[in-house]
């Protein structure tokens, strides 16, 4: 009777851990990141999924050291999970952008150490593959970055994904200033996967950056075409308006817009949109 009275208290434990868990992974898709982790402080047995969740809430809140600190419990209970390495990776790049001096380069070395280690894992995981590439083609190379370096992630990326390729070739281009090249292929990763207004965000930015606004409003018309209330559409025609200096009324209805919206993880943080919503006043 003991034996069955452990046991079945074990089960009642389990069962209970779980329900938290879903709950808790209900709020951060909501992006209540608070919400969620005072659900999780209260999981009994915290094993390397309720860790990573737990760094991906703090992620969310902005306090990159306490998710750094999170992930790496995961990742010491789940060794050779690819996904913990990635948002370990995401976590280091973060406080590497938000710290002094002194101790970014540290930091950005982490990063890159922790996207490596991802794609190993798991070569076939997008999100590593792309967030890999990004540092390699953005950090200097005494810090591990590098056009070549770059390059070769983008052919794997290609490998894994026709769309995604013709984006990571659109930024080597436009890098290596060969707009006309970069232009090209964000229209084939547009052909390649028509319904997604990422691409037709990433076209009209980069539209904007060349001070083409007519090009960049045609290409948000077609993404409001497609997903006419996306919240990443609205922040990203208010964040070209602010950054392009025009149509600010527009971009502050927008932000006002966004910032009573529910959003999700996947969208900018509405921090983003309150510092933007500064700049346009």
């Amino acid at each position: 009777m003991k034996r069955l009275s452990i046991f079945f208290s074990a089960v009642l434990l389990f069962g209970a851990g779980g329900a938290r868990f879903d709950e808790a992974r209900k709020y951060y898709h909501l992006s209540e990141f608070g919400k969620s982790l005072q659900v999780l402080r209260d999981v009994p047995q915290k094993d390397a999924a309720v860790w990573e969740l737990i760094g991906q809430n703090y992620y969310g809140e902005a306090d990159f050291k306490k998710a750094t600190e999170a992930l790496e419990k995961a990742a010491a209970l789940d060794p050779s999970n690819s996904d913990i390495h990635l948002w370990l990776g995401r976590a280091f790049g973060r406080r590497a952008e938000t710290s002094s001096p002194i101790t970014a380069p540290g930091y950005a070395s982490k990063a890159r150490q922790y996207f490596e280690k991802a794609t190993q894992l798991n070569p076939n995981n997008l999100d590593a593959q792309s967030d890999l590439f990004e540092y390699y083609l953005e950090a200097p190379g005494f810090l591990g970055g590098g056009f070549e370096k770059a390059a070769a992630v983008a052919e794997q990326i290609s490998r894994l994904n026709a769309s995604e390729g013709y984006w990571a070739q659109a930024k080597l281009a436009e890098k290596r200033k060969e707009y006309r090249t970069a232009e090209t292929h964000l229209r084939q990763a547009i052909d390649a996967a028509p319904q997604q207004v990422g691409r037709l965000i990433d076209l009209a930015k980069l539209f904007t950056r060349q001070g083409k606004h007519k090009e960049a409003d045609q290409s948000l018309a077609k993404a409001e075409e497609i997903a006419p209330n996306a919240p990443q559409l609205l922040f990203a025609r208010a964040e070209i308006y602010v950054k392009s200096k025009r149509n600010l009324d527009v971009a502050r209805q927008l932000l006002k817009q966004y910032l009573s919206m529910t959003i999700t993880p996947d969208d900018p943080p509405k921090a983003d949109a309150e510092k933007l919503l500064k700049q346009a006043l």
